[in-house]
C-alpha cells in the first residue's frame, strides 16, 4: 500500500494497492562431451564440449487500484499485463594440456564460447475486467538479442623448490559481443526496420602469481596475487522493464559493463587448524543497484557500474575437536569504500567496517554414536549492500539431529532452517535526492527430513570429478536481481 500525497499540504490524496502475480515457466537442456589422456610419462590433455539451451516464459499480471484516503472507494484501477520469453544457447569448448617440465608442472590451454540469447517483451493494458483481454502497448514492448563470443588462451607453471612452493601464470581474453534492440508491430511481430544495434570489443590480460613457504609444515605463509574479470548475468543486460507498481520497476541495462577485480592476498596456516588471511582488493567497474528517477515522479531500480570498490578483510577460521564434540569458527572482517561520480547531486561515496561470524556445533552420542546433533549460525553486522544501500545487521540460527542405520549404510536427518525466522534484510539508500527504504523477508524458515540409504558395493572407483566446459556461461544465465524470468 503506498500512500500518494501532493508536498506542499503533506495531505494523503489517495491510496494506491498494488499486487503482482508472476507466472514463471522454464526448462532446459545440456550434453556435454568430455575426452582424457594421460601416460605414465605425465602428459595429459583434457578435451570438453558442451551445449546448453535455457527457455523460460515469464507471465506477469500487475494490477493498480487507487483508493480514497480512508482506503473504502476504489477510484480508479490500472492493469498491465508482461510476457516475456526468453531463450539464451551456450556453445562452449575447452582443451587443457600439462605435462612436466623443468622439475615443476606446465599447463596450457584454450577455451572458445559462443552465446546466443533472445528476449521478448509484450506489454499490455488490460481495460477489462477480464485480464486476458488486452492491447499491446508497442512504445513499452520491444525485442532484445544479444550475441557474445570469449576466446581464452592461458599457462601456468608451478614448482616445489627448497622450503617454498612457487606458481605463476597468465589468461588472455578476447571478447565481442553486439546487441540488437527491436521494436515490436501492433500484432506482436517483430519491426525489422526499428533495429538499434551496439557493439563492444576487448581482450585483456589477466595475471596470477602465488609463493607458499612450507618449509616448516607447521607454520605456512603465502603470498598471493590475481587478477580476474566477472562478466554480468545475461538477464542483467535485457533493457526490459519488471514492474512493481505503477510507480516503481526494475529495468536492465545494456551497457553494463564487466567488473575488475585485483586481490592481494596474504595467508598463515599454523598447525594446520589456525588459518588466517589478509586480503585488499581494488574492483573497477564494481557492479552495483541504483535507484534513480524518472517521468518526475517514477522511480526505478537497475545495475550500474560504479567507478571502484575498495576492499581490505582479514579472516580467522579455527576448527576445534574434543572426544565427540567438534566445532568449527570464521570470523572475518572488512573494511570497504565505494565511490562513483555520476554528475550532479548521482553520486555515490560510502564506507563502512564490517564483521561477519559464523560458527558451527556437532555433538555424537548413542551407545554406538549412532546419533549426531548439530547447531550453526551467523551473523553479518551493519554493512554496505551493492554497493548503494546501507543495511543492518543480520543474523540466523539452524539445528539438526541426525542418527545412521541399517549398519552404517543409511541415515535419517530432522533439521531446522532459520529457527527464529530472522533472516530479514533492513537497509536504506540515498542517491539522486531520493531517499528509500527497503525491508525484505524471505522464505527461510524451513523444516527439512532426508533419509539416506547407500547400497552396492562400497570398492567400487568413484567417478571421475571433472567441470563442465560451460559451467561460468550457466551461472550467468542466472540474473542476480530478478530481472527477466531467471
Amino acid at each position: 500500500m503506498t500512500p500518494i500525497s501532493h508536498k506542499p499540504t503533506g495531505i494523503v490524496d489517495r491510496v494506491l494497492v498494488a499486487k503482482n502475480v508472476n507466472m514463471i515457466k522454464g526448462d532446459n537442456v545440456s550434453f556435454n562431451l568430455n575426452y582424457r589422456y594421460a601416460d605414465t610419462a605425465g602428459h595429459e590433455l583434457n578435451a570438453d564440449a558442451a551445449y546448453g539451451l535455457f527457455h523460460s516464459k515469464g507471465n506477469q499480471l500487475q494490477p493498480n487500484f487507487y483508493y480514497n484516503p480512508a482506503g473504502a472507494v476504489l477510484l480508479n484501477q490500472v492493469i498491465y499485463r508482461f510476457i516475456s520469453p526468453a531463450d539464451i544457447a551456450i556453445h562452449t569448448f575447452k582443451a587443457d594440456y600439462e605435462q612436466n617440465y623443468k622439475k615443476g608442472r606446465l599447463g596450457a590451454g584454450a577455451k572458445i564460447s559462443a552465446i546466443y540469447t533472445e528476449n521478448n517483451f509484450q506489454r499490455f493494458d488490460v481495460s477489462q475486467p477480464d485480464p486476458e483481454v488486452k492491447t499491446l502497448d508497442i512504445s513499452r514492448s520491444n525485442q532484445f538479442n544479444y550475441t557474445e563470443n570469449i576466446n581464452a588462451l592461458y599457462a601456468n607453471y608451478n614448482r616445489q623448490l627448497k622450503g617454498k612452493m612457487i606458481q605463476f601464470g597468465i589468461r588472455m581474453e578476447n571478447t565481442v559481443s553486439s546487441g540488437n534492440s527491436y521494436g515490436l508491430d501492433t500484432n506482436g511481430a517483430v519491426n525489422t526496420t526499428s533495429k538499434q544495434t551496439f557493439k563492444r570489443k576487448y581482450t585483456d590480460l589477466f595475471p596470477s602469481a602465488a609463493i607458499t613457504f612450507n618449509k616448516n609444515p607447521m607454520i605456512q605463509w603465502g603470498l598471493s596475487f590475481s587478477r580476474r574479470i566477472d562478466r554480468p548475468a545475461y538477464q542483467d543486460l535485457n533493457p526490459f522493464e519488471f514492474k512493481l507498481d505503477e510507480y516503481a520497476y526494475l529495468k536492465g541495462n545494456i551497457s553494463l559493463r564487466p567488473q575488475y577485480t585485483t586481490v592481494i592476498t596474504l595467508t598463515n596456516s599454523y598447525k594446520y587448524k589456525l588459518n588466517t588471511s589478509l586480503s585488499y582488493s581494488h574492483v573497477k567497474d564494481v557492479f552495483t543497484y541504483l535507484l534513480d528517477t524518472t517521468e518526475k515522479t517514477k522511480s526505478f531500480a537497475t545495475r550500474k557500474n560504479l567507478a571502484i570498490q575498495n576492499v581490505v578483510a582479514l579472516n580467522i577460521s579455527y576448527p576445534f575437536v574434543y572426544k565427540t564434540y567438534t566445532a568449527f569458527v570464521s570470523v572475518s572482517g572488512n573494511y570497504s569504500h565505494y565511490k562513483a561520480d555520476f554528475g550532479g547531486s548521482r553520486v555515490v561515496d560510502l564506507r563502512a567496517a564490517s564483521v561477519n561470524i559464523y560458527m558451527q556445533h556437532s555433538y555424537q552420542f548413542g551407545k554406538k554414536k549412532e546419533w549426531t546433533g548439530e547447531i550453526s549460525g551467523w551473523y553479518n553486522s551493519p554493512a554496505i549492500w551493492e554497493g548503494a544501500f546501507k543495511s543492518k545487521s543480520m543474523w540466523t540460527m539452524d539445528a539438526g539431529i541426525q542418527k545412521t542405520m541399517l549398519k552404517g549404510k543409511g541415515s535419517f536427518k530432522v533439521s531446522v532452517a532459520d529457527i527464529f525466522f530472522s533472516m530479514k534484510f533492513n537497509g536504506y539508500n540515498n542517491f539522486a535526492g531520493q531517499y528509500n527504504r527497503t525491508y525484505a523477508s524471505f522464505e527461510t524458515r524451513q523444516f527439512k527430513t532426508a533419509l539416506t540409504w547407500r547400497f552396492g558395493s562400497n570398492t567400487v572407483n568413484s567417478a571421475r570429478q571433472r567441470k563442465d566446459a560451460s559451467e561460468e556461461e550457466k551461472n550467468r544465465t542466472k540474473s542476480s536481481g530478478g530481472f527477466g524470468n531467471n
